[in-house]
């Protein structure tokens, strides 16, 4: 009989000693390093008499452990009515070991109201500040009278488009502070009761954890200096980090896209972790903060869109770059977005220029629209 290491298999050291995980099973056991080294020699269809004297141990404690290993499942054998389980992750091979483990070890978390020992600890412990802020920080206090949001709703959803081309115009102070305040700032607040009040912003928030917080890159927005700033969301304010022209600079921590360089302003999305961690403690939660940061980028386009700017989106740029630009750590604050905005560039008629043109012959040539397999 031969056996074979099924794919896509981790290792990882915790207190309790050296863990190894099946992510698609979402087995893991505690064992010692012998045991990797024996599915390293199974990484092959393998028979155990020639693994055992290829790792240097008797066959008998080699058929023991192999067994054991094969009803855990991490060796498939050679007579499974399914043969090589692993084939099935073709489709996650580009995403290499850690976008396979990411989301396999996170499928069908049980859903648990919080527990009497959480609500505890979050009751009585110091809970993290719903605010972020830079109390010595010069500010630039944003204006009130902001620009009206009465664009109809379908010419705003239908209207919205990934821009890259930006005219070298300012973004007028209203509207920039318009767009800050509709997007990042404070709707209302909640009662939740014994864990106090809770912020509403108009995106929604995974638990009402409001975990992001906005940095903001400024170039060319009308009297406000260029500078890196922190969006203080309780005083609608820029708080001044970094003072002077960054945007070259970000460009290229974002793979020099035209998206970034030619915008007026820039935000970079940031994740202060123990907002949510410190009520969801399922590893899960990590799928609620990247779908929060997505939550907040659309709301970011179509506010965009209905002020007559033009936003951009990408998740390409150097994370410990982009950190240390704004001044976080990366572990307690960690980047995960950039949006920018920007007046669209026209043509010499007035035509919204766009990277891509309309769909034509030639692509949808190129295109499959059918779903039958060869």
């Amino acid at each position: 009989m031969r056996y074979k290491s099924v794919e896509g298999i981790g290792c990882a050291w915790n207190a309790d000693g050296l863990l190894v995980k099946n992510p698609v099973t979402r087995t893991t056991i505690t064992t010692e390093p012998v045991t990797v080294a024996l599915l390293h020699h199974f990484r092959e269809w393998n028979t155990v008499a020639q693994a055992a004297k290829e790792v240097g141990y008797d066959e008998e404690s080699v058929t023991e452990a192999v067994g054991s290993l094969h009803s855990l499942g991490f060796l498939n054998s050679e007579d499974a009515p399914d043969g090589d389980t692993s084939s099935s992750l073709g489709p996650w091979r580009p995403w290499s070991h850690e976008g396979t483990a990411f989301h396999f070890m996170t499928r069908d978390a049980p859903f648990v109201e919080t527990t009497d020992q959480i609500r505890e600890e979050l009751t009585t412990e110091l809970p993290p500040p719903l605010f972020k802020d830079y109390p010595d920080a010069d500010r630039v206090f944003l204006p009130r009278n902001q620009t009206r949001l009465d664009a109809p709703y379908g010419e705003v959803l239908y209207g919205r488009r990934t821009h890259r081309d930006f005219s070298a115009e300012p973004v007028d102070r209203e509207t920039f502070s318009t767009l800050m305040g509709a997007v990042f700032g404070l709707k209302d607040f909640i009662d939740a009761k014994q864990f106090g009040s809770l912020m509403l912003r108009t995106s929604p928030s995974g638990g009402s954890r409001h975990e992001l917080e906005a940095y903001v890159a400024v170039s060319d927005v009308a009297d406000v200096s260029p500078g890196i700033y922190h969006y203080g969301v309780r005083e609608h304010a820029l708080e001044l980090i970094r003072e002077g022209d960054f945007r070259d600079e970000l460009t290229l921590m974002c793979n020099s896209q035209s998206g970034v360089g030619q915008a007026a302003f820039s935000i970079i999305l940031t994740s202060v972790v123990e907002r949510m961690s410190s009520k969801y403690r399922h590893p899960r939660a990590y799928r609620v903060m990247l779908m929060n940061a997505g939550h907040l980028g659309q709301t970011f386009a179509l506010t965009a869109t209905a002020l007559g700017l033009g936003p951009f989106h990408t998740a390409a740029f150097s994370d410990s770059g982009v950190e240390g630009l704004i001044g976080v750590d990366g572990v307690s604050e960690t980047a995960l977005y950039v949006l920018s905005a920007g007046i669209p560039r026209t043509d010499e008629r007035g035509r919204t220029v766009f990277a891509n043109p309309p769909m034509s012959l030639a692509s949808s040539r190129a295109t499959r629209f059918d779903t039958s397999r060869d």
